[in-house]
């Protein structure tokens, strides 16, 4: 039986999921008590952005709120019968959906925006203004890295014939 072998580095996308759930427990009750999961609200915030009061077609709001498009499909309907977005088919084409915020939508992201920038300030006052400034560089940083190697390395996986040789 092969013995492990530690790794050198921490296991840093463990680590930014804990980082992620540690600030959403302070997040979701005021999320709950407007009806909202924590996908439905990654798309209201994206969709009361100032950047997209023209709507998004529904793979843009995918991208940009970080989820699957079979699951967006379904939250989308639910979230248009509770009267916080409106789909549009779109005027170049068709075959596309284009997604906007209701006004219900906006007051709803508005209502939450005032006490997540309160969770924002508070978690500014316990690092610091510049330990805050420094995390969001970082995390810009690497998620500008890892745009910069999508566009510019061919479409591989480096790990998938190694998977299979010790599938083997």
């Amino acid at each position: 039986m092969p013995r492990p072998t530690p790794f050198v580095h921490r296991n840093l996308p463990l680590l930014l999921l804990r980082a992620r759930e540690a600030l959403m427990q302070h997040y979701r009750p005021g999320l709950r008590a407007h009806g909202l999961s924590d996908q439905q609200w990654r798309v209201l915030r994206v969709l009361s952005d100032p950047a997209y009061v023209q709507g998004l077609d529904t793979g843009s709001l995918a991208r940009e709120a970080h989820l699957l498009s079979p699951s967006l499909t379904g939250m989308l309907a639910r979230m248009e019968r509770d009267g916080l977005v409106r789909r549009e088919r779109s005027e170049h084409d068709a075959r596309r959906s284009v997604v906007f915020a209701t006004d219900a939508g906006l007051v709803v992201a508005s209502a939450l925006r005032t006490a997540i920038e309160s969770q924002y300030e508070s978690l500014e006052a316990e690092l610091g203004q510049r330990k805050l400034e420094q995390l969001y560089e970082l995390l810009d940083d690497l998620i500008a890295l890892q745009a910069d190697r999508e566009e510019n390395e061919p479409m591989t996986d480096d790990l998938q014939p190694e998977l299979r040789e010790v599938a083997r």
